[in-house]
């Protein structure tokens, strides 16, 4: 049975024209497009004798960077703060004003102090730890005595087994007469005291010369009415008066996405997985350069036990665990089943300050050639065989099977950078020579007004685009001749980051200040419309466009840098809200065919109803979006016979509309109430589109 999917449509009206803004990538000359209500548009859906063209299989996908705690305190499945007592802000304007080593999260349980500690370390690259005095007077009460983490805004509690581990060790002199103490450890709430689950770790002679690694399970029962709720671990107040106690690595995770060790928050996970996205670009974006060339993300100091890894102060204002890291983000795609777009440092970095003054590498081969071992190395450990040095290394830390790597970005936005020829070039080449069947991303072709980036055939270029609505729908036939155009032969494009960030304004230049009058701090109605436009143009030019990501991702309501995003969260799953602009993403990927088909219009023409047609063995989709806010009458023919057709919409009344909690499910996909779903007596179908 042939069917046509009618994936979505929507209502808006234009306003507006198109200019450069500060973070634009690009500018072409587009004019704005004034349409007059159509009476109609006939299409012919040439499934028989038009030209028909391979759809980009990995068109739709997903980028991650630890961005609003979008990573540590969101999709990270470690549900307690500041486990290792690595820091907390971080200052963007400049990089000495961070904080070090901090006890934020932590409280103080009975008649207790809590304090830091350096004299005690775990490990090297985790220096300082928790000290927990208790007094001798502690005797004199029944309570428990200990400290409590208050998680990443709260702890959500349901029925599910808990995963809870930290190092232990005693203070020799205090605890010399009394060393063999146990150890509760519970889920409690903030507001009442009660307790949801706990379980205890017998008492023993604590060791006196190492930490004592302690891994429990927790089984809740229950669900705790809210998300309020912190860890506790507690000693019995009179088996341990006068003890002091050093505690590091203190952490708990929930049942995680698929079952993996040190995985993903599930509920995110799970809002994730079913977008069914084709590939997962990480480590991130900003995030991978660093504050400095020093601080920038090196791969190696995120791999293996967690108490070696080394924390960061990531771009976006707070430390990274690094938790999340090398291995967890294969192992991320792995279990979704996604291609990976590997971003390796290129040598550029955001001097301390931001993109205009920015610290880059030298542009020799001499300085280049440690970045380029970085990389070489770094694909090593992702798939080399275990007979490799860093492929041994891999399967030392859990995981023998080789990752497949299909793309590779070098650097991330470096038109802001002086030499990134040179070292996209350097780097490119030593890349290619050593891993010739990797698809190589350029962060850059022309944006930057000194220099025009020569992207080898084969190769790919990334382009990022914040902007208003009517860039994007102007944008709608800009991919149509790119490569000729542009004297670009056979290379092709990533759409790496967009979104629709303000609404229409008379100058259309972004104020990236986010004036609440014309920022889009969620996505609206119209920016599905916007988006779903630009991305009906790149489906029609599959020999050109072939990943496209929306960014940022995620955003916890908690804490953010930047909006709009995909998925808006915070610590109880009931909160999650799905935007818009997620739906027309999930929309978009779920309801596409294997081949392009073209489509002639004999009646009417693009504006204000856009189309994109594809194709696969037993289906036929068709994808319409309506601009305004008045009906277009649809004729659609077909050369090959079909039976019955169904499809789904998005629309609201208001085009300003969007979710948000408490009213999460206002913009969803709903079935589209067809009143003819046959062909009629010459095979065509009529719809009046909304």
């Amino acid at each position: 049975m042939l069917f046509i999917g009618a994936s979505a449509c929507w209502l808006f009206a234009l306003i507006g024209v198109v200019s450069a803004g500060p973070k634009r990538p690009r500018s072409p000359q587009l004019s704005s497009r004034a349409y007059t209500n159509s009476s109609g548009v006939s299409l012919s859906i040439l499934t028989e004798t038009g030209v028909k063209n391979a759809t980009a299989p990995d068109l739709y996908g997903w980028m991650f960077e630890d961005i609003n705690h979008s990573g540590d305190g969101g999709l990270y499945g470690e549900l307690l703060a500041n486990r290792a007592f690595d820091g907390s802000d971080v200052t963007w304007s400049n990089i000495s004003d961070f904080t070090g080593p901090v006890i934020t999260g932590y409280k103080p349980v009975g008649n207790t102090v809590i304090r830091l500690d350096n004299l005690h370390p775990l490990t090297h690259s985790h220096p300082t730890v928790l000290a927990l005095d208790i007094p001798v007077t502690a005797n004199q009460s029944s309570t428990q005595v200990g400290f409590e983490n208050m998680g990443w805004w709260g702890i959500p509690v349901s029925p599910q087994t808990y995963n809870v581990s930290f190092f232990v060790y005693p203070d020799q002199v205090r605890n010399q007469y009394n060393p063999s103490t146990s150890i509760t450890v519970s889920l409690q709430s903030n507001i009442t005291g009660e307790v949801w689950a706990s379980t205890v770790i017998p008492a023993q002679s604590w060791n006196v010369v190492n930490y004592t690694y302690i891994s429990a399970q927790i089984i809740s029962t229950v669900s705790a009415p809210d998300s309020n709720n912190s860890l506790a671990i507690t000693f019995d107040s009179v088996a341990a008066s006068g003890q002091t106690y050093f505690f590091d690595q203190i952490s708990l995770f929930a049942e995680t996405f698929k079952g993996y060790t040190n995985g993903l928050r599930k509920d995110l996970a799970d809002n994730i997985y079913d977008l069914k996205p084709k590939f997962l670009r990480w480590p991130g974006g900003n995030n991978i350069e660093g504050y400095s060339i020093q601080r920038r993300w090196k791969w190696w100091e995120t791999i293996g036990p967690l108490e070696d890894r080394w924390p960061r102060p990531g771009n976006w204002e707070y430390y990274n665990t690094n938790g999340l890291g090398l291995l967890e983000f294969l192992e991320w795609t792995e279990s979704m089943e996604m291609e990976n777009v590997l971003a390796i440092y290129s040598g550029y970095s955001l001097g301390d300050a931001g993109e205009a003054d920015a610290d880059e590498f030298p542009s020799s081969d001499a300085a280049l050639y440690p970045l380029l071992k970085e990389a070489l190395d770094e694909l090593e450990f992702c798939t080399g065989s275990t007979s490799t040095y860093w492929g041994a290394k891999r399967a030392e830390y859990g995981h023998p099977e080789p990752f497949t790597i299909k793309y590779v970005e070098i650097g991330n936005e470096d038109w802001f950078g002086k030499n990134y020829p040179f070292r996209f070039k350097y780097l490119y080449e030593g890349l290619k020579a050593a891993y010739p069947d990797i698809i190589y991303i350029s962060t850059a072709y022309n944006e930057n007004p000194d220099y025009t980036i020569d992207i080898p055939a084969g190769a790919m270029w990334d382009t990022h685009h914040y902007e208003p609505p009517e860039f994007f729908i102007n944008g709608f036939d800009f991919y149509d001749n790119w490569q000729e155009s542009t004297n670009n032969t056979n290379v092709t494009v990533f759409i790496g980051e967009y979104s629709v960030f303000q609404i229409d304004t008379p100058s259309e230049v972004d104020d990236f200040s986010d004036p609440p009058d014309i920022h889009i701090f969620y996505p609206r109605l119209l920016s599905a419309i916007a988006e779903g436009v630009y991305l009906l143009g790149a489906e029609r030019n599959p020999n050109v466009v072939k990943l496209s990501s929306y960014a940022p991702s995620l955003q916890n309501w908690n804490w953010y840098n930047w909006t709009p995003n995909l998925i808006a969260f915070d610590a109880d799953p009931l909160h999650t809200v799905l935007s818009v602009s997620y739906y027309l993403q999930k929309l978009f990927n779920a309801y596409r065919g294997t081949e392009s088909v073209e489509v002639i219009n004999s009646e009417g023409d693009f504006g204000p109803l856009y189309w994109a047609s594809s194709t696969d063995d037993s289906n036929i989709y068709l994808k319409v979006i309506n601009l305004n806010a008045t009906v277009v009458l649809l004729k659609v023919s077909i050369e090959s016979s079909w039976s019955s057709v169904n499809g789904t919409i998005i629309t609201n009344p208001d085009v300003n509309a969007f979710n948000y909690k408490n009213n999460a499910t206002g913009i969803t996909p709903q079935p589209l109430n067809l009143t003819t779903t046959s062909p009629g007596s010459n095979g065509t179908w009529n719809w009046n589109v909304p």
